[in-house]
């Protein structure tokens, strides 16, 4: 318990390190592709989440979803891709194929779909090579380039939000 705490410390300060290089790209082109990351520790809808980004014109194909919990269970057979504490090494470094795969992938949009500030997925959301990111208002807002003031729970509004401000930049 105490080491995660520390662990966590560490990852924190690796992140607010790299944050002053950040890069802010301008939205230019259609939305092709989406990362969608997922805080699903206390959000169960993602399957829901998806389905409403298909009712706005995104192919399921081309959205690729990468889901944090708290807790992994190690004999639970998960429906997505999932990642924990324990994928993340002190200095900020992914031990999982896939979460270095989801991160080097240059999605036309990355949705980091948490409402909590946890190190973890912070650091994923960072060193994401997504051109375009969109996150809540809740959260470092040196992160994202576009801040969302909804609830997670109301998923339908968020992404109505999304679209329509989309649609006002072309």
């Amino acid at each position: 318990m105490f080491l995660n705490y520390i662990k966590e410390f560490f990852v924190k300060k690796s992140l607010k390190n790299n944050l002053s290089n950040q890069k802010n790209e301008v939205f230019s082109k259609n939305v092709q592709t989406i990362g969608l990351l997922v805080d699903e520790s206390n959000f169960r809808d993602s399957k829901a989440l998806i389905e409403e980004l298909t009712l706005h014109g995104i192919v399921p194909e081309n959205i690729k979803i990468v889901a944090y919990r708290d807790k992994i269970k190690k004999k639970k057979t998960y429906s997505r891709p999932t990642f924990g504490k324990k994928n993340i090494n002190w200095k900020g470094g992914i031990s999982e194929d896939f979460l270095n795969e989801f991160i080097h992938t240059e999605f036309d949009l990355l949705i980091s779909y948490y409402d909590q500030e946890k190190a973890i997925l912070m650091m994923v959301t960072q060193k994401s090579k997504a051109r375009f990111k969109i996150g809540f208002s809740s959260v470092d807002a040196g992160l994202n380039r576009w801040m969302i003031n909804t609830d997670k729970e109301n998923y339908k509004l968020f992404v109505s939000e999304l679209f329509k401000y989309l649609k006002n930049i072309k």
